[in-house]
């Protein structure tokens, strides 16, 4: 059990780290130019991605892009560093929670929206594909959140 809860903290891991630099580091891609970072961070493109589900008050719109890449980052590190494991899986499966639930919305009330998982990378629709990935997402946070645990004298991987 010990290399699949390995595997899974680098797969989740890397796929919010990943989320996250695009979103901060302001990622564009261009036919002609390639993929590009901008030197300073605007997150006007993924505050309006948020705005389009319709889920947080206008209000917080902003709040939300500004934070959610850092939150991301951060979980998503200290899952791949193997620090603070479970705290880490509980926080990625929250939030695997509440992005199911805004692509939900978007679903039933018909919105053709981008998904916006991956910034201005990610210019795919939100549909049935991104509820797929990441109810998978959520599954494997949830094994982690069940199976790993903070302390080392206490953990769940070195005993198997």
């Amino acid at each position: 059990m010990k290399i699949v809860n390995l595997i899974l903290r680098l797969i989740i891991g890397g796929v919010f780290i990943v989320s996250a630099i695009v979103k901060i580091g302001n990622v564009q891609v261009s036919h002609a130019h390639g993929i590009q970072f901008s030197r300073v961070p605007d997150l006007t493109q993924f505050a309006q991605d948020v705005a389009n589900y319709h889920v947080p008050p206008r209000a917080l719109n902003n709040l939300v892009a500004i934070t959610l890449p850092w939150i991301e980052l951060l979980a998503g590190g200290l899952l791949v560093l193997g620090i603070w494991k479970r705290a880490s899986a509980v926080v990625i499966a929250a939030l695997m929670v509440v992005f199911l639930a805004a692509i939900g919305s978007a679903l039933v009330h018909g919105y053709d929206i981008r998904c916006g998982c991956f910034g201005t990378v990610d210019a795919r629709k939100v549909g049935v594909t991104a509820l797929a990935e990441d109810f998978v997402l959520l599954a494997m946070a949830a094994w982690l959140a069940w199976r790993l645990e903070d302390s080392r004298e206490r953990t769940t991987e070195a005993n198997e």
